[in-house]
């Protein structure tokens, strides 16, 4: 009898379960979608990396073969541009791709004086690595990261 009574609920939790999954596969794709649009590397053959600091954050994008050479000029042409946009404040890029209500956008956008913005290239790509002394633009930092990877699905880490 018990078990009776719970299965309409575990139906109900497992339709909850595959709706979000299957949510966070659409998600992703249409990400993929308009980061094509953005961004001039192949992200099937990339990775972005998002690395919590506790003073910031340290983007990086990689190729997943070393001997691509293609892709790291890629991926190093456009994260120099976008350092420069973010030293702007100029937060348009993840915002099209990730939508304007991504966590922690507006605040980077609002405290982006605040943040140190540099870039550097490494072995196959290239690194992002953002710094401030403000908590709640650390907070910021990471939120960001975090909607990053969970957006970008295996394209990221």
């Amino acid at each position: 009898m018990p078990f009776r009574r719970l299965m309409p609920f575990a139906l109900v939790l497992i339709a909850l379960v595959a709706s979000v999954a299957c949510t966070s596969s659409n998600r992703q794709e249409a990400v993929s979608e308009r980061g094509q649009e953005v961004m001039p590397f192949d992200l099937d053959l990339t990775t972005h990396r998002f690395t919590p600091r506790p003073d910031g954050l340290v983007q990086e994008v990689v190729a997943d073969d070393p001997s691509d050479t293609t892709q790291t000029a890629l991926v190093r042409q456009h994260l120099r541009e976008e350092v420069n946009r973010f030293q702007a404040g100029d937060y348009g890029d993840p915002a099209q791709i990730h939508g304007d209500n991504m966590p922690g956008l507006a605040q980077l956008q609002a405290g982006a004086a605040s943040i140190a913005v540099t870039y550097g290239d490494t072995a196959a790509g290239a690194e992002i690595s953002f710094v401030t002394p403000e908590p709640s633009l650390v907070d910021a930092l990471h939120q960001w990261g975090e909607a990053q990877v969970a957006d970008h699905g295996a394209h990221a880490k």
